[in-house]
Formats: structure tokens, sequence, C-alpha cells
């Protein structure tokens, strides 16, 4: 980190100390936090961002639906702000490097830890996915990884605002990372959640093997691959790498979104069972390869954060099943003749006069009207009829708009609405949870079916009153709409609590330990270990130690016993190589040949189970060949 030479302060309160990082769209900055004494990472947008009155709104817009993001491997966004025309985001300093900046030191990761990494970042998407945020940034610069084993996904719901087609960009043009683009995004078509499974894919497909899936002279080549050419199998970069992590990878990276893992939890489900060696559910590679090869089309894009051109119209060219290559001889052509204009002279960006793109839908489902009516104008929509539809759900709940969610728009198009009449909603019993810690009274209304809302006091804490106790509910009657909304007013706190320190104790303890610490327990997952037995915590997330805002979640990882490990293929690799293979595992390997000979025997066998610190031993030496030369008399 850079000190800066010049500390500013933004709004009188967040006051800068060191540049972190330079990127396309911003620089970020560690920072103090006056107010509350805290360390936090600024992340300030370039000038040119600024001025469009179209971008601020949806990066308000954004920036608040990320700060609603809470888990345990997303950095959190605590505020945003604006100064003398500066736009600034305030996040969780995380005392972490990028994954982008170990990839780069060590090359690659050995798979379980991959896998393991991959995994934290799938469930930190589907969890986004879940609340209607899609990243459309995924990239190893995108990941932090801390000296405690924490892995963190930064800049939720940057690259939507970024990517607003309402003006701020070109027509023609779209944001993103070209060498983790996916096929759909680079086209400029709608991104959902498997758009975001695909750039996983490519950084699971870098980890395994030390570099991405395409490669070019140029960001337009790089970018056209990624929608006209298959990825070679991972195997083809390393032979010893485990078929089941290529499977994984080679359905992530499947041209048609259909072919996809359909939602990140999917992906991290299959990659749990990869890291407890069990079967996963991703298809053979070679089947899954064979699939793809006759996926062909054309896209322009970069490598880095920033605007691109793309060809415009549907995709014509790719179906779920291809019929396999009797494609017409003009479509070859066509891509021919934009390929070669994009080298010799570029594409022509639509002129500044031309028109907004179209919009999308947005998820409104689940909301009330007033609010669905709001999210609407925010997005230059108009509510058009309002259908009242007899439903369990409650008064004026949306149940549906038409178009559908996600469908493209014009700007000022009118949507309609069907919302509940509320005359099917069975009214059951409120508790009364006033007095309550805040776990204690979520769970009791979740439990008689509520659903729960939460604002702060600015009443401050006492005995009788303790942070996160519930001074008023609303409502306060003695009935209520089974599944409706009680707002929860509790008393507030602006310090911090540290997590304590879980490992080595009884998972069925943590959530009482986290309790007494005003913190909450969000989930568990399992790993093997060597050092602490079955259903004792190996590691928490975030760690010992981490400052976080009182009732914050902690996940825990719970031993499954010790670990069981597969002999690696030698692959014709001399001994000193598989002794280096041997050893990333845990393993060790024993033989009589020399280190610069090759074997023909390895017990146990190749793919047999072995505990950590087995060892393996290689036989059947095979000579070295040499070639001697004579020099004829002269």
């Amino acid at each position: 980190m850079e000190p800066v030479q010049d500390p500013r302060t933004f709004s009188s309160r967040y006051e800068l100390t060191h540049l972190i990082a330079r990127g396309g769209m911003a620089q970020v900055y560690r920072a103090n936090d006056l107010l509350l004494d805290r360390v936090v990472a600024l992340k300030i947008l370039f000038p040119e961002l600024s001025v469009d009155p179209t971008f601020v709104e949806r990066f308000r817009r954004e920036a608040q639906s990320a700060a609603k993001l809470s888990h345990p491997n997303i950095v959190p966004v605590y505020d945003w702000g604006e100064d003398e025309g500066t736009y600034f985001i305030v996040m969780e300093f995380v005392d972490g490097e990028p994954l982008s900046n170990v990839l780069r030191a060590e090359g690659h990761i050995a798979p379980l830890e991959a896998a393991a990494i991959t995994s934290r970042v799938a469930d930190a998407l589907d969890y986004a996915h879940r609340r209607g945020v899609v990243h459309r940034d995924v990239k190893p610069g995108n990941v932090l990884l801390t000296a405690d084993g924490a892995v963190k996904v930064t800049d939720f719901g940057i690259a939507r605002a970024i990517n607003t087609e309402e003006g701020l960009t070109q027509a023609g043009l779209v944001m993103g990372t070209a060498t983790y683009f996916s096929p759909e995004q680079a086209e400029g078509s709608v991104v959902d959640a498997r758009g975001d499974v695909y750039s996983l894919g490519v950084v699971f497909y870098e980890e395994l093997v030390g570099r991405p899936p395409f490669a070019g002279d140029s960001p337009v080549a790089v970018a056209s691959k990624h929608v006209r050419d298959v990825a070679p199998l991972p195997r083809v970069f390393d032979s010893t790498l485990p078929i089941a992590a290529e499977a994984i990878c080679m359905k992530a990276l499947a041209k048609h979104p259909l072919d996809r893992y359909q939602t990140a939890g999917e992906m991290r489900d299959d990659l749990d069972r990869f890291c407890a060696h069990e079967a996963v559910l991703a298809p053979d590679p070679e089947i899954a390869h064979a699939n793809e090869v006759n996926a062909t089309t054309t896209m322009a894009a970069i490598n880095r954060t920033q605007a691109v051109p793309v060809f415009q119209g549907p995709r014509t060219d790719l179906v779920r099943k291809r019929a396999g290559r009797n494609s017409s001889p003009w479509l070859f052509v066509l891509i021919g003749v934009v390929v070669a204009a994009l080298i010799a002279g570029g594409i022509a960006l639509a002129s500044s006069s031309s028109s907004p793109g179209p919009l999308t839908v947005p998820n409104v489902v689940g909301l009330s009207l007033k609010q669905a009516t709001a999210e609407l104008q925010k997005d230059g929509l108009v509510l058009g009829n309002v259908t009242k539809q007899a439903s369990g759900q409650p008064a004026e709940q949306v149940l549906s708009t038409n178009p559908g969610i996600g469908k493209a728009v014009s700007a000022g198009a009118t949507v309609d609405l069907t919302v509940s009449d509320g005359s099917l909603a069975v009214k059951v019993s409120l508790p009364n949870v006033v007095g309550k810690l805040l776990p204690d009274a979520v769970s009791s209304l979740q439990a008689a079916g509520f659903q729960v809302q939460t604002q702060s006091s600015n009443v401050a804490p006492t005995a009788q009153n303790p942070v996160n106790s519930v001074l008023a509910q609303n409502p306060s009657t003695a009935t209520a709409p089974k599944g409706s909304i009680v707002t929860l007013t509790v008393v507030g706190s602006p310090s911090q609590v540290a997590v304590p320190n879980l490992v080595g104790q009884p998972a069925a303890s943590a959530a009482s330990t986290l309790s007494g610490a005003n913190l909450t327990l969000s989930g568990q997952s399992t790993a093997c270990s060597a050092n602490y037995g079955k259903d004792l915590i190996v590691a928490s997330t975030p760690g010992a130690g981490a400052q976080l805002a009182p009732g914050s979640a902690v996940a825990i990882v719970v031993s499954s016993g010790p670990c069981t490990l597969y002999v690696p293929n030698p692959g014709g690799q001399t001994v000193a190589q598989y002794n280096a293979t041997l050893g990333s595992l845990g393993l060790v390997g024993s033989t009589a040949c020399t280190q610069n000979q090759t074997f023909t025997n390895v017990s146990p066998a190749p793919g047999s189970t072995v505990q950590p610190g087995a060892t393996i031993v290689m036989s059947g030496c095979v000579p070295v060949t040499t070639t001697t030369t004579s020099t004829p008399p002269g």
C-alpha cells in the first residue's frame, strides 16, 4: 500500500491514509472512519463516472442493494456518498490479498484448496442471486483471501451500476472483464445468475492449471473465443488433475446457459462433494467437451473492466443440442468478415445521439404495491393495471408482473401488476417479543410464520434494555396475517464485537458461544481434518478476532474426521517429480530408484484411498537412456 501524501477527508468522516489499488473504474483506499474509529476501505469512482445523473441514480440503488447483502463470504458495504462531486463507496477493510496475486505468485493452486476457495465464492454468489443481485464481474481480482483462510467476494452490484443502458454507455457497449466473460454477457444480452456461474468456472479453471481457458493477442481475440471456441480440457495442461474437478469446471463453462449449473448453489454443492471425496453430479468431462465442439459465434470485448463493442442482435447459431457441423457456410463467411473488420479497423461505436437500449422489468414480486411502484419508477417504468387476486399472501403484496421479470422493455413502458387481495390470508397469533433479544425475537416470529425487518433506535443501552433488545414491534396486535412483515425496533450500538476463537470447540456449542459474544451462527460446512476430531470446529468465517457489528453472522467449518487421500497417477513422471506431487498432497514417497529415473509400479495402486502421511512405494525402475557420440578419425 502507498501512503497518501496529502490526505483528504470525505464527508468530514473518512480520512484517506493509503492507496490500496487502482482499477478500471475506481481507486481503492484504506481510510479511517473518524466517527466510528475504525479502518475501512473507500472505493472512489473516477470523475468521468460522476457527471452522468443517470449513472449516479443507478449507482445509488446498486450500492444500496449491495449494502443489504450480509454473508460471511461477501465484503459488506457500509455506506456510500458524494463529496464535492466525487462519489464513493465505504466497505469493510479486508486485510488480505486478491486471488489474482496468489495465482501470479504460485501459478496454480492444489485441486482441493482451489475447490474449497471456489465453493465459498459460489456460496456468496448463490446468496446474492437469491436476493436479486447478479455480480457480472466475477474474477480473481474480486476475490480476497485473508491470512486466517477466509474468502471474501467484493464489488457486488457495481458492474450492474456501470453497465446501465439508460444513457451512461454508448449503444453497443457492455461492461466486464474479457477473460472472464460469459458468452451472453459479451453479446450484451440479459445476464442472470448463470452468467456468474460461467465466470466462476473460468476462475476455477485458472486456479487448477495456472492460466485461463482462452488466451490471445488482443482483448477481441480472447473474448471472441468465449463464444466461438471450446475450452481445452484442463488435463491438457496437467495430466494429474482429478477427473471430478475437471468435470465441475467443464460443466460451469458450458456455452449454453441451460447446460451449466442452473444456480451457484448447485456448483457449490458439487465442489463440496469433490472436497469430501464423494461422487460429483457433473457429467464426464469428455462428454461435456464433445457436446461443446460445434459452438460458434462472434463477439468483441476487452481485457479489463471497461466499455467494449459487442455485436447486436440475438444469437441464432447456438442451440442446446447441436445438430452437427452442417451450419450454413454464409455464417462462417460473415464471421470472417466481422473478425477481419475488428482486427483491421475496430468497430465504429454508435453515435452519441443513439437512443438508449431497452430496460428490463425488475423483480418486484413479494414487495408491497407501494414498494413495487417506487422500484418501477426508479427504473424509468410506469405502473400499469393493478389486478387483485385471491391469495393467501398479505394484502397488496405483488404476486406477478406483466411483462415478466427480466423481460426487455422500453423506457417509460407500463408494467401491469397482480397483487394479493389478502382474502385467503390466514390470521395467526402474533407473539409479543418486546423485551426479548433480537435472535430470540426473530426465531419466535419466524416460527409463527412471519417475516421480520428491523430498525435501530437512538435509545442508549441499559441493564434493562441491552444492545439488540426489542423496544417495540409493529404491528402489536394479537393476530396478523400469516407471512406479513413485523417491524422490530431494537436498541442499537455503534461499537463492534470480536469473533471468539471457536477452533477446537464442539460444533454443538458454537451457537451458544457466538450468542454470548452478541453474534449469530449463520451455518456450517464440513471438511476433513488431520488435526481435529469429528464434530470439532476447524475454522470460522470471519476468523477469531475479526471485528463485526453486533448481531453479525459467523459461519463455521466442522471436522468430518481424518482426511482420505487418493494415490495420484504418476503419468510418466520421474521419481523427483512424483515425490513433489506426493508431498503436495501430504503423502511420502519411497523407492530404490534414482531421482531422475521413471518407474512402472506404484503401491498402493493409483486411485487407492490412503490416510495423510501414508508412504507410497515406487518400483520397477526404468534406466535413464543416454546417447553417446564418437568422433570419426580425421
